[in-house]
């Protein structure tokens, strides 16, 4: 398909005031300005008639299908908390892609989410990076799995304690990460010599945390349980990013000396618990001014997914600036997530993901005029 007459904000560089994207099956095969097309090829075209084009939203933290739209506990599958340690877990078994949130974030422009377990367990299981529209999850997983979900703070020690078992404290939870960290390392010593001994579904899945092949999402809100996920991934070498980190504005600079990356939000949300007692949506601009890499969440269903464009928007009223704001929501949350050779800007070779716009997508009554997810238009308003 060919799409003509539109400015495209590629975000791999300048806008392209009266460009083109041309696709093949999933892909984006040329990008560029309409004077470079034939007349026989415009005669073809979708007109998009000066309006605006995007990457597709990326939400680079949700459990987006893993709870039901208001189905209740049958349909809520994001914690296991008969166990505070399951990486073996995989998100994708639990994920069902009929329900309506995803249609939701289709219409909404968002193409792509980290789907997450949830934070009730120090070790919760595998995240996966998926579209937006499919019917099996299999066809929709651009990266499974992506990365660990572990937890620190409230959360963990919450459910532990009402339960009276540990972890109950935030030393317990620490020291069973740790424990399970070393039980995984002393595993691989002996895969790697092919020692016998028994499988082990958990500490396998550790394994590609342990070589560097896939980093750890980390829920962490004080800024003193930040501090904690940057000591214990020291101590074993393994890469991580915060999920969150609503306190982190306030010990930016010293966030700065760790290399601390950031998912923060959830930003259009009230202070429920204690951890949040701070939480302020300047807090990407804070961050971002420091210098600390971030991108904005939803943490779905706490926000519903369709808004995460407004959650952009609110960090760009409160001091972030505008095009920081949309890269946080495409090339920058990309490439926090490890996936930005397939989606987060328009180039020629990446997913055919993108949204069609008649004005700013980051205020309250913006809304796609069409959306493409792999090559297909999936909305048409």
């Amino acid at each position: 398909m060919l799409f003509i007459n539109a400015v495209i904000h590629t975000m791999a560089g300048s806008v392209i005031e009266n460009g083109f994207i041309e696709t093949e099956g999933s892909a984006i095969k040329r990008v560029g300005s309409v004077s470079e097309l034939s007349e026989s090829e415009k005669s073809d075209a979708i007109d998009l008639r000066g309006d605006s084009v995007y990457p597709g939203f990326i939400d680079t933290h949700t459990h987006l299908g893993l709870v039901g739209d208001a189905l209740g506990f049958e349909s809520d599958d994001i914690n296991e908390m008969t166990n505070p340690l399951t990486p073996h877990l995989r998100a994708i078994d639990a994920i069902n892609p009929l329900d309506l949130s995803f249609k939701e974030a289709a219409q909404a422009g968002v193409t792509a989410v980290v789907a997450c377990p949830g934070s009730s367990n120090p070790i919760g299981g595998q995240t996966a990076a998926i579209k937006t529209h499919g019917v099996c999850v299999d066809d929709m997983i651009i990266k499974a799995p992506l990365s660990i979900k572990m937890a620190l703070g409230e959360n963990p020690k919450t459910v532990y304690h009402e339960r009276k078992e540990s972890p109950s404290s935030r030393m317990a939870t620490a020291a069973a990460i740790r424990g399970i960290l070393n039980e995984a390392k002393e595993y691989l010593a002996k895969k790697e010599k092919d020692e016998d001994q028994d499988y082990n579904q958990a500490l396998e899945a550790l394994i590609p945390l342990l070589k560097g092949e896939i980093p750890a999402y980390i829920h962490a809100h004080r800024e003193d349980d930040i501090l904690t996920a940057a000591r214990i991934a020291r101590e074993f070498g393994f890469d991580y990013i915060i999920v969150h980190g609503t306190r982190g504005h306030l010990v930016a600079e010293r966030l700065i000396k760790e290399n601390i990356k950031i998912m923060s939000g959830p930003l259009l949300c009230d202070r429920s618990k204690p951890e949040l007692k701070d939480l302020t949506p300047a807090a990407p601009a804070i961050l971002k001014k420091a210098g600390i890499e971030i991108s904005i969440v939803t943490d779905h269903p706490v926000i519903p997914i369709q808004y995460l464009p407004l959650c952009a928007g609110l960090a760009a009223r409160e001091g972030l600036a505008h095009e920081d704001a949309l890269r946080a929501i495409t090339i920058d949350a990309a490439k926090m997530a490890g996936i930005e050779n397939r989606v987060g800007s328009i180039e020629v070779g990446k997913d055919a993901d993108f949204s069609v716009f008649s004005e700013d997508p980051l205020t309250i009554s913006a809304k796609p005029k069409m959306v493409v997810i792999n090559g297909e238009i999936v909305h048409k308003a």
